[in-house]
């Protein structure tokens, strides 16, 4: 024997209309106030990007935290990819012009920026693929 019954459906909530559903939470909560914290290694990778211009494509970027007796800071190795003459042009200019280039990181410093790995693909599409380390020492 049931104790209530109800003849209403269990399942209405499912197929309702959703304009219907009255929303109780705060309405006047702007999303566009809060954006998510950049943190070092997007600013690493938009650093890289400024240098090339958007020509390349970011295919890995490993960050390690390392410290020595009076430094801290971290390594990041960043694997780029540039495809099409003009791109692999724009490739070339990097590993040219990394580790002479001033970075503007806030509250890090650039200790050693290098090319470590270059692969060149030549073809009906050509291709470079960079591997850039680069040390960072936090500004104390």
């Amino acid at each position: 024997m049931m104790l209530t019954l109800s003849l209403r459906d269990p399942f209405a909530h499912i197929f309702a209309d959703f304009d219907t559903i009255e929303v109780k939470s705060a309405t006047n909560v702007r999303r566009a106030c809060v954006r998510p914290r950049r943190t070092l290694t997007d600013r690493v990778r938009s650093a890289l990007m400024q240098i090339t211009g958007g020509a390349g494509t970011v295919l890995s970027h490993e960050e390690k935290a390392w410290a020595s007796i009076t430094f801290t800071g971290t390594r990041h190795e960043i694997v780029l990819e540039f495809c099409g003459t003009d791109a692999v042009a724009v490739g070339e200019e990097l590993i040219e012009r990394l580790p002479d280039h001033e970075f503007a990181l806030p509250g890090q410093l650039v200790a050693d920026a290098t090319i470590i790995k270059v692969d060149h693909r030549f073809g009906a599409m050509e291709r470079l693929e960079v591997t850039a380390v680069m040390l960072l020492l936090e500004e104390s």
